[in-house]
């Protein structure tokens, strides 16, 4: 806070006295049997000035009444008020009942035009040289120039130990693949909290990630949640939708527009199973399987599962989530619908739904014991909480859209700032009270934004990420160890350096390499 340091800028110094001559209520007050109008007491005057200053917000709640009665003793030494008898001059301004009163002249400091003048001079608030700890070693004369206000300021600021010179960097907009990478890498980072691992090795393997997958699946969604596409070619054939349509609303959703007869809807449900088992690979696909299987031990913890389940749709091909929606849709109404006939003659609707789908929605690509038992035992979860499992998770949507904001916030780098300066920037914007409240969770947020910065930057090279993040992993270990918990997370953010080809010079040299051999005697 500037009025800690006793120290200000012209135009706050200005700001200041302009705020506290508008604000202080002058009235008459009595002393020695005399009456003095148009004054204040100076008990008075500090509780106004002490307010106006905690309410300004250039210095905030944390000014204190102590430091209120030091400013107005400034104020009284540079003649912004004088005493009932006009006597100015003196830092003598104490807390009790003495009557003051402006100055009919104005108090405020004019921005000088033209300076040839003594160092001692540059500072307008406080022009005694004892103000300041250096030793007078006669005057020192400056260049003649001419200053604007601004830049008069500017140079005041800095003179005074004010604000150390800085410049303000503008963010250029986020590139598309930037924004792909933080979807991404905030996606694997939430689903590997989520599981618990401390890697997703062995599990899911990032490259098989799509995030334009993730981004249309969040982005492109109807009222009820249901993605939308933009190739209808990837759509289901109308006489499926049609037909699912019927059932999900049977018996008031029929538009086939045909006679209803005995075992109409045992076709229509016969129809639409053929279409989902013909189907070249399950809605879940392959390449998920691992996935989807460790998900499995999480469903005991009903919050848990739906959470890891929602992040992990998110990560199919459009086409598979809408379909997935769609037919999870239409297994939960049959199985609720009381006025639906029977599907089945033994089987009931639960049962049967569980049993026809659950291989077109999760199966591996070779065969595996217990795989249509692990896939009916997913099915049916996901069937139970589908409007849940099938919803864009908040959390996830919440976090990119922070990070971000974080980079597109203006950022102040100050001056001797080498390339490292990444870590000593600041983000300037507006703290909400929560934040205020708690000061260390903000912090490590955007210390933790400040790391995924470092990590989606691509225009720096290998050698030089890599100095910059054993920089940070040594000023804070903490948020380091909850980004990259062992050494193959963070081996994951460098690319594999190409196997060396074997060398062939041993070979060679033991190709050519022969023993020596007997020379016949030159004795004769």
């Amino acid at each position: 806070r500037l009025i800690l340091n006793s120290c200000f800028s012209l135009s706050q110094w200005n700001e200041t006295i302009k705020l506290f001559r508008g604000g202080m209520p002058l009235k008459k007050h009595r002393l020695h049997f005399r009456t003095y109008g148009h004054c204040f007491s100076a008990s008075e005057g500090v509780d106004c000035l002490h307010k106006l200053l905690r309410c300004n917000h250039n210095f905030g709640s944390e000014v204190t009444r102590s430091q209120t009665v030091q400013l107005l003793k400034k104020f009284l030494k540079n003649h912004v008020i004088e005493d009932i008898k006009g006597r100015w001059g003196k830092e003598d301004f104490e807390d009790n009942n003495r009557l003051y009163r402006f100055p009919p002249s104005s108090p405020l400091k004019p921005y000088p035009k033209k300076t040839t003048r003594l160092v001692r001079d540059l500072n307008p608030i406080f022009p005694d040289w004892n103000d300041y700890d250096v030793p007078r070693q006669g005057p020192v004369l400056v260049r003649p120039v001419i200053l604007n206000a601004d830049l008069w300021q500017k140079r005041h600021s800095i003179a005074i130990g004010e604000v150390p010179e800085c410049r303000i960097i503008y963010r250029k907009e986020i590139s598309k693949g930037t924004m792909e990478e933080i979807w991404k890498s905030i996606t694997l980072s939430k689903l590997q909290k989520i599981l618990g691992l401390d890697s997703l090795d062995g599990v899911l393997d990032a490259k098989l990630v799509n995030p334009k997958h993730i981004m249309y699946n969040v982005h492109y969604i109807n009222k009820q949640g249901i993605v939308i596409l933009e190739n209808k070619s990837e759509e289901l054939p109308h006489w499926v939708l049609s037909a699912m349509r019927c059932l999900a609303n049977w018996p008031n959703g029929s538009d086939l527009n045909q006679p209803m007869y005995p075992g109409f809807e045992r076709d229509v449900f016969k129809t639409i199973a053929d279409y989902f088992q013909k189907l070249k690979e399950p809605l879940l696909t392959f390449e998920f399987y691992e996935l989807f299987i460790n998900i499995l031990g999480l469903l005991q913890q009903q919050h848990v599962g739906i959470e890891a389940l929602q992040v992990c749709c998110l990560l199919l091909p459009p086409e598979n989530r809408r379909k997935l929606q769609l037919l999870m849709r239409m297994m939960a109404r049959i199985v609720q619908n009381t006025e639906m006939p029977a599907l089945h003659n033994a089987i009931g609707a639960r049962m049967l739904m569980v049993q026809t789908f659950s291989r077109c929605i999760l199966c591996s690509e070779d065969e595996v014991d217990l795989d249509e038992l692990l896939a009916a035992r997913l099915v049916s979860f996901m069937m139970d909480h589908y409007q849940d499992v099938l919803r864009i998770p908040d959390h996830l949507q919440g976090a990119v859209e922070e990070h971000l904001a974080h980079l597109r916030r203006v950022q102040i780098k100050y001056q001797g700032a080498d390339a490292d300066a990444t870590l000593a920037s600041y983000s300037c914007h507006q703290i909400i009270a929560e934040e205020f409240k708690e000061p260390r969770t903000s912090a490590q947020k955007s210390i933790a934004c400040l790391l995924e910065e470092i990590i989606m930057d691509k225009s720096t090279s290998v050698k030089e990420k890599k100095r910059k993040l054993k920089q940070f992993q040594k000023s804070y270990p903490d948020v380091y160890q909850n980004r990259f918990p062992t050494t193959e997370s963070e081996a994951l953010l460098f690319p594999e350096k190409p196997k060396l080809k074997p060398q062939l010079m041993f070979f060679t040299m033991k190709k050519s390499f022969q023993p020596f051999q007997r020379t016949r005697s030159f004795r004769m």
